[in-house]
């Protein structure tokens, strides 16, 4: 297998595992929370090398993990004690976990790969240079054996939970009254967060692990209005991203996980715009007919008003509407077009007349 494949997969695996527990994290609010896990993981890998003082330990995984659990535990003690607010609480911990592993880093492990660069950015092209031997046969990249079993287990677990987290997540008093436990949820969540991060850091940095984390199930999130279909979507756009920012890497010589993290950005943007339900295109268009909308109420009450009367002929003309209800001509003409296309008036020799339509919308356009 070549190394731009290896690479490949990893950069799918990767978003994959990282998706999964991230869906959740978005739809329960706490999507600064794998930010803050992402780099609190960097103290407990140089604590328990410091320990071990081995790169390779087994020891480095469950250090990182335990401070990235620990971050949760310190973070939810202080929201609990009502000093602090929840953005405030995270901005407080992980800082401090984050720049005590940096500092241990810089002033103690100066001269080991472990430096600030592979920490926010990593390097997923040295990914396939370390490879996992068993009985002298090679297997492959240790990274894709290590997040291939993240996946897994994240997979089982959200497959395996899926009621409890769909319910806790959407309906908690509900859960709570059938006898679930929301810190058991939060906490096993949480711990499947941080075990990712771990997993993936070494291959992709931690600015990545955030961006695939939290962009793809947000990018879902604008696209779907149901859960299934939001996982499903989050996966394609996280694997999606990862082959296109690849292949942008490739071809400019660029930074790989830079170029898949700024991929799911441009990705978010374009849901964003063009959503259905959330898309700001959507909302413009959408702004633009209720205004076309009150428009042709303000014509169809002003027709009504001069129906049947002397002044009808005169008042009920396009060309009164703009100077009585001060429209610009293109606007009344647009509003005009927009009642007749609705069937609530009818234009004859210059002037307008209301249909059946139009007049028990006017009737009730009053009554409001």
């Amino acid at each position: 297998m070549s190394d731009q494949l290896e690479i490949a997969i990893i950069a799918c695996m990767v978003s994959s595992a990282c998706v999964l527990p991230g869906v959740f994290l978005v739809l329960r609010r706490v999507a600064l929370m794998s930010d803050a896990i992402s780099h609190a993981i960097l103290l407990g890998i140089v604590a328990m090398f410091f320990w071990t003082k081995n790169l390779q330990s087994l020891w480095l995984m469950a250090g990182a993990t335990g401070a990235g659990i620990l971050t949760v535990m310190l973070t939810e003690a202080l929201i609990n004690s009502r000093k602090l607010k929840k953005d405030a609480a995270i901005g407080l911990v992980f800082p401090l976990f984050f720049s005590l592993g940096v500092l241990g880093i810089t002033m103690f492990a100066g001269n080991i790969h472990i430096d600030t660069d592979a920490v926010l950015l990593g390097e997923i092209a040295f990914a396939p240079f370390n490879r996992l031997v068993i009985n002298g046969i090679d297997v492959g990249p240790m990274a894709m054996w290590m997040i291939g079993v993240t996946l897994v287990i994240n997979a089982s677990l959200v497959t395996l939970f899926y009621k409890e987290l769909k319910l806790m997540t959407f309906d908690s008093a509900l859960g709570k009254a059938l006898g679930f436990s929301q810190a058991l949820i939060h906490y096993g969540l949480m711990t499947m967060v941080s075990i990712t991060s771990v997993a993936a850091f070494d291959a992709v940095g931690s600015i990545l692990v955030v961006a695939l984390m939290i962009t793809p199930a947000a990018t879902a999130y604008l696209l779907t209005q149901r859960l299934p279909v939001m996982i499903g979507i989050g996966l394609a756009v996280g694997i999606l991203a990862s082959l296109l920012g690849y292949t942008a890497a490739y071809f400019l010589d660029a930074s790989i996980a830079g170029c898949i993290a700024a991929t799911t950005g441009i990705m978010f943007i374009l849901a964003l715009i063009f959503s259905p339900h959330h898309g700001l295109l959507m909302k413009f268009l959408l702004k633009q007919h209720q205004k076309q909308e009150f428009a042709a109420k303000m014509l169809v009450v002003q027709l009504l008003s001069h129906e049947n009367t002397s002044l009808e002929d005169q008042e009920n003309t396009v060309d009164h509407l703009e100077k009585h209800m001060n429209w610009h001509p293109e606007f009344a003409k647009k509003i005009t077009q927009f009642a007749l296309n609705e069937r609530l008036i009818s234009h004859s020799n210059g002037l307008l007349k209301l249909t059946e339509l139009g007049r028990e919308t006017a009737k009730a356009a009053l009554r409001m």
